[in-house]
């Protein structure tokens, strides 16, 4: 479980409903047919923009942002000094029957095994980088499109509002209430923007970084275990990889 996105998403809508609460009825700030407004144009504007298909593996990905763990790069280069080692006693053809769900660090091992050379190994990392950024370009973008699409969808709720209350001028009692409830609907586009859809774009592109960071390594690990099958010149490289507090940790 990612702590920080549920604790930071927690304690903003918690901030939020707690200074509303503290200036007045919590029911003021609840409407449903703006809430309808904001939430129904951004996902119909989002419908338009994007395929299906690429709209599910955005919602999918931002769901396993909550669930999966943190991998630091000190674990990385720690497999691929494993990966040196067994390399070293069993030799290459033993990490064929390497197991790891990890499909990157499997395919490092298969080129491992088969003695490809160093530069293919380059162009493998270059494909899988370029595969990575476009699947992940498209992700971030959903949810950016969302943090754009919410407020403007929050304005056109206001304009409707502010219509709806300029046709009853006859009573000026509904004016203030009226307004009040053109206004939420603006509340709601920004509220969402600002708290969910462009922090987890920005949380996808944040992941985005790490795991392009974790394919150097690989590759990288790959690349120097078929020029020197020595588990410690190997740690010595990956390790600029690290930074320098956990690198110290790892002596």
């Amino acid at each position: 479980m990612d702590k920080t996105t549920l604790f930071g998403i927690i304690a903003g809508a918690s901030l939020i409903m707690g200074a509303i609460m503290l200036g007045g009825a919590m029911d003021t700030f609840v409407n449903i047919p703006g809430f309808m407004i904001v939430i129904g144009g951004t996902l119909a504007a989002i419908s338009v923009n994007y395929p299906f298909n690429e709209i599910i593996q955005a919602h999918t990905a931002a769901y396993k942002i909550f669930l999966s763990r943190q991998i630091r790069e000190v674990d990385v280069v720690n497999t691929m000094v494993k990966i040196a080692d067994i390399s070293r006693r069993e030799g290459l053809l033993a990490l064929e029957n390497v197991k790891t769900e990890n499909m990157i660090l499997k395919k490092a091992c298969q080129l491992i095994a088969d003695n490809a050379d160093p530069l293919m190994i380059r162009e493998m990392l270059a494909i899988e980088i370029a595969s990575l950024r476009r699947r992940h370009h498209m992700v971030q973008d959903v949810f950016k499109r969302m943090g754009a699409y919410a407020p403007s969808f929050g304005m056109i709720g206001t304009l409707i509002g502010l219509v709806q209350m300029l046709a009853s001028l006859h009573d000026p009692t509904t004016i203030g209430p009226a307004m009040a409830v053109a206004l939420l609907t603006t509340f709601y586009g920004a509220m969402l923007a600002s708290l969910i859809f462009l922090p987890m774009a920005g949380k996808l592109r944040s992941r985005s970084q790490e795991e392009i960071l974790h394919l150097h390594i690989i590759f990288e690990g790959a690349k120097c275990i078929l020029e020197n099958n020595n588990p410690r010149l190997v740690h010595e490289k990956l390790s600029s990889f690290v930074p320098p507090k956990e690198r110290r940790s790892e002596r």
